[in-house]
C-alpha cells in the first residue's frame, strides 16, 4: 500500500494541476457546450490511459465512459467509478472566484465538487498501470452531465452501468474536514403542488374571489407537519410563487417542496400524504407532481464490509478513515438502491462546495488516490 502513496506523493504536482485545469474548464449543468468542452478535455488528458465512450442527450450535455487500460487478466465484471462533470457555477465564475493555490488549498469553482475526484481517480488508474498491478476486472469510471439537477438524461446509463459492477465508488468529496466516506444518504423527493382559486377584484367583488394564496398557505401548514425528525423526515416547502397583483384575487399558486427521507417506506408514506391532500376551501383545487427523485442510500452489510475495507486499507498507509451519513443525494443513490455495494465521498477534502470558499486541502491529495488505487487493486 506504501507503493501507492509513494506514487501519489510523487505525481502530487501533477495531480493538483490536472484538478486546476478541469476546474478553470467551467460547465455548468445548464450549458450543455460547456460541459461538453469539459468532456472533451477529460477524453484528451486520459488518452493514454483509457478508452472513451460519450452518450448524447438531447438537454444536457454528453455522458462519458471511460474504461481504463490497465494490466492483468480481467475476467470478472467491473468496478465502477462515478462521478460528475458538470457543477452548480455559471459561466464566468472564474472571473471572480479564481483557481489558485494559498494556504494549503486549492480554491476555485468545482474543485470539490468535484473535479478533484476525477483527477484522483484518473491518477489511481495510471498508480496501477505504472507501478504494472494486474487486475482481475474492468474498470469503468462514468461522469455524468447533469447529476447537479437530478441526473434525468443519465440516470439509466448509470443503472445499467452499476448491473454490471462488483461494487461502485463514488467519488463526491468526503464528509468534513477528516474527508469521512459516506456510507448512508438521504432519499431526495421534489414537490410541486399547485391550488387553483377563482380570480376577482379585490376591492369591487372581493366575496366573488377564491384566493389560491390564502389556500396555498394552510396546505403549506399542513405539508410542514410531514416532517418527522426522529425518522430523519424532513419536508422544506422552499418556493411559493404565485397571484399577478395585489388588488387581483390570486388564481394560481404553486408550492415547491423539498424532501429527504431515510428509508424508502417512508418515501412511499410521504409521498400518500401529498397525494392526499385536498383544499379547505371547496371552491379552490389542489393537485400534487413530483415525486422521489432518488432513492435513499442504506448502509447495508454490503456498504460496511466495502468501508471496513477501505478503512483497513487507508490505516495501513497511516490514514484513519471514518464514515458518515448525509442528508445530500448523490448518482450513489441510485446504484445503493439496485443492492450493488456502493461507497460514496471518496473524492476530495475540504470545504465550500457550492460556496464561495469551495476549496480542496493540498495534504490530503496524496492519500485519497492511493486509496483509491488500493481499493480497486484489492477489490
Amino acid at each position: 500500500m506504501t507503493n501507492f502513496l509513494r506514487y501519489a506523493q510523487e505525481k502530487h504536482a501533477e495531480i493538483v494541476s490536472l484538478t486546476s485545469e478541469l476546474a478553470a474548464c467551467e460547465s455548468p449543468s445548464d450549458s450543455p457546450a460547456a460541459v461538453n468542452r469539459m468532456v472533451d478535455l477529460l477524453i484528451e488528458k486520459t488518452a493514454d490511459v483509457a478508452w472513451a465512450k460519450t452518450f448524447e442527450s438531447s438537454k444536457f450535455g454528453k455522458t462519458l465512459r471511460l474504461e481504463f487500460k490497465l494490466p492483468g487478466e480481467r475476467k470478472e465484471g467491473q468496478v465502477l467509478g462515478l462521478g460528475h462533470s458538470d457543477t452548480v457555477w455559471p459561466l464566468g465564475t472564474v472571473k471572480t472566484m479564481p483557481v489558485n493555490v494559498a494556504n494549503g488549498r486549492l480554491w476555485g469553482p468545482g474543485v470539490l465538487d468535484m473535479k478533484s475526484g476525477l483527477a484522483f481517480f484518473v491518477f489511481a488508474m495510471r498508480a496501477l498501470r505504472d507501478l504494472n498491478i494486474a487486475i482481475k476486472h474492468d474498470v469503468v469510471l462514468l461522469v455524468a452531465p447533469d447529476e447537479e439537477v437530478g441526473s434525468t438524461s443519465s440516470r439509466a446509463i448509470t443503472e445499467e452501468e452499476a448491473k454490471r459492477s462488483k461494487c461502485v465508488l463514488v467519488l463526491e468529496p468526503g464528509t468534513g474536514f477528516a474527508g469521512k466516506l459516506k456510507t448512508a444518504r438521504k432519499g431526495v423527493g421534489d414537490y410541486q403542488v399547485f391550488v387553483k382559486g377563482k380570480a376577482a377584484h379585490a376591492g369591487v367583488d372581493f366575496t366573488s374571489g377564491a384566493s389560491a394564496i390564502v389556500e396555498a398557505a394552510r396546505q403549506i401548514s399542513e405539508i410542514a407537519k410531514f416532517t418527522d425528525l426522529e425518522r430523519g423526515i424532513t419536508v422544506n416547502p422552499g418556493v411559493i410563487s404565485g397571484g399577478t397583483r395585489s388588488n387581483v384575487i390570486a388564481e394560481l399558486t404553486r408550492v415547491h417542496v423539498d424532501v429527504r427521507v431515510n428509508r424508502l417506506p417512508d418515501a412511499a408514506e410521504l409521498d400518500a400524504k401529498f397525494r392526499a391532500l385536498k383544499a379547505n376551501d371547496d371552491r379552490c383545487r389542489v393537485w400534487v407532481e413530483g415525486g422521489l427523485n432518488r432513492p435513499p442510500m442504506e448502509r447495508t452489510e454490503a456498504i460496511a464490509a466495502l468501508f471496513h475495507k477501505a478503512r483497513d486499507l487507508a490505516a495501513a498507509m497511516g490514514v484513519a478513515i471514518e464514515e458518515s451519513s448525509t442528508g445530500g443525494g448523490s448518482d450513489g443513490n441510485f446504484t445503493a438502491a439496485l443492492g450493488i455495494p456502493t461507497l460514496d465521498g471518496l473524492g476530495g477534502v475540504g470545504e465550500g462546495a457550492h460556496a464561495p470558499n469551495e476549496s480542496i486541502l493540498l495534504d490530503r491529495v496524496a492519500d485519497r488516490v492511493a486509496l483509491l488505487a488500493a481499493l480497486v487493486a484489492e477489490i
